[in-house]
């Protein structure tokens, strides 16, 4: 059975940006204005959810809709299977199930709970941009836990557009341009999504990134569309993490997001390269750079610095250290709350999404469509491969290697590890989901060595460039951190030297 599909571009906006948004010329005069109330229903051991699959019951207040929805994957698109009913209540109606993929998940007897409730005012507009017919709707309300705990409700302040008819191309130029005058953000999440945060309490925290499931049928630009997609969701996610409460491990997260979508660039290389792609890429790696600087003083505080402090316990310089680099960090992360808050930065972020749905590199015409459309596993095998034997040729002699030498091994593992965990879902036989266990995890070893050695060299460069100009003992306490880090660069490069071999003698998953 084909499910009929529902596609939509997703931004969010602050409350106090409601006004301006709701009488904004771009967006034409209100239309159907509507109160709706959503109530979502699973299992008490959340067999629908689980699966990927959202039940609930929609009232307007004269009639009641019943949908269930299959998984809502993406970052500001969403792209997902759909089935809905005129149903004559507001519990659920099991009858009409049976046509959609969760009648085998229920069975016959179930008991379905309502777990929470998301409360709306919606107005809809209809707007022409060029010679598109574009719909608009203003949802601000709430999500409510059903159990009434104060601290369990979460606000909707999110603008949806769909495309009636015309180009994609006219839809993301509105949503741009809108962009300009009122700070918009890429919408990752579904309202549903929202409710089960909500109830989990993960609502505004930090998540690492959620496995890709690449269908062994798409093509490599679909593989490619996906891949960064699941890249835009795990920054978006840690963005507002990170704006909520700047917390380490959320610019970590952020940072991880980047880098693998700077990964998936650089995996699937040509074959994604248009007139629009390197300035994009370009803008990616620049307003990111204060990123860094955030996170190596994360890491030298957290970890570098209590180790020498144990090491050296009498030594009073080290909390003359401690507290200049705190307000050196205080000053890097007010510089990544400045990027993230910049117009700049979130219309970045809808350039890329409109950018992956009809960039250039889509044309039937590119110059590597037959590439782009080919099979996702034959492109996955040649680059893997390709990448396996990159590492292999850099790391020879791998304890001998200067510090730039051992950068570009890392690099590289780096490149082949987030392609390995990107395609793994395109090999899924039992042998070959084991090897790719086996082969991930000789592969992050190696990482791991190459990462500790990598901080080494990174707290040396941070505590002679920020504590120049320090007090004495200061610049005492730093150079003698960075001596004594030093020390352990011997056993660790011997550490990686035997992860590298290990990671060659393991059988390729792909093969």
């Amino acid at each position: 059975m084909t499910a009929p599909r529902e596609t939509e571009l997703k931004l969010e906006f602050e409350t106090s940006d409601l006004a301006t948004l709701s009488g904004h010329p771009l967006l034409g005069a209100a239309g159907e204005e509507a109160r709706l109330t959503s109530v979502y229903f699973d299992t008490e051991d959340r067999r629908l959810s689980e699966a990927g699959f959202t039940l609930r019951v929609r009232s307007d207040g004269t009639r009641h809709v019943q949908t269930v929805k299959g998984a809502g994957t993406g970052a500001g698109l969403f792209d997902r299977p759909e089935w809905e009913w005129v149903i004559d209540g507001a519990e659920p109606d099991l009858g009409p199930l049976g046509e959609t993929p969760v009648a085998d998940l229920l069975g016959r007897k179930v008991s379905l709970k309502p777990l929470f409730s998301a409360a709306v005012e919606r107005s809809v507009r209809a707007v022409e941009r060029g010679g598109s017919q574009i719909e608009i709707a203003l949802d601000r309300g709430r999500i409510t836990a059903i159990d009434g705990a104060p601290d369990r409700i979460a606000p909707i302040s999110e603008i949806e557009f769909e495309l009636k008819g015309g180009t994609a191309t006219d839809l993301f130029a509105l949503a741009r341009d809108l962009g300009t005058s009122v700070p918009l953000r890429l919408g990752v999440m579904t309202k549903a999504e929202r409710g089960f945060a909500l109830l989990s309490g993960r609502l505004d925290r930090s998540s690492k990134a959620e496995p890709v499931r690449l269908d062994p049928a798409m093509s490599a630009g679909e593989a490619f569309q996906a891949i960064a997609q699941s890249c835009l969701r795990h920054m978006r996610r840690n963005e507002e993490a990170l704006l909520a409460h700047r917390h380490a491990e959320a610019l970590h997260q952020l940072r991880v997001a980047l880098r693998r979508l700077r990964s998936a660039f650089s995996l699937f290389g040509d074959l994604v390269d248009d007139a629009r792609s390197p300035g994009l890429r370009a803008d990616i790696k620049r307003l990111s750079e204060p990123f860094g600087l955030a996170r190596n003083l994360d890491v030298f505080l957290a970890s570098t610095l209590p180790a020498e402090r144990e090491r050296r316990p009498d030594e009073a310089g080290l909390l003359n250290l401690e507290k200049h680099l705190e307000g050196e960090r205080m000053r890097a992360y007010e510089a990544v709350v400045t990027t993230l808050n910049s117009a700049e930065w979130r219309l970045l972020l809808i350039d890329l999404v409109a950018w992956l749905d009809a960039g250039p590199w889509l044309a039937p015409g590119a110059p590597r469509a037959a590439r782009r459309d080919g099979p996702a596993r034959a492109f996955a095998t040649d680059e893997l491969e390709r990448r396996r034997r990159k590492v292999k040729k850099r790391g020879r002699n791998l304890g001998e290697l200067d510090p730039h030498a051992r950068h570009e091994v890392r690099i590289a593992a780096k490149k082949l590890r987030y392609g390995a965990e990107f395609f793994g879902s395109l090999y899924p036989k039992p042998k070959a989901v084991k090897r790719h266990k086996t082969f991930v995890g000789a592969l992050s070893d190696l990482q791991d060595c190459l990462g500790d050695l990598n901080d080494i060299a990174t707290a040396h460069t941070l505590t002679e460039t920020l504590t120049r100009g320090a007090p004495d003992s200061t610049v005492f306490a730093a150079g003698l951190t960075a001596a004594d880090t030093e020390e352990r660069a011997a056993k660790l490069l011997s550490a990686a030297a035997k992860a590298h071999a290990t990671l060659i003698d393991v059988r390729p998953f792909w093969r």
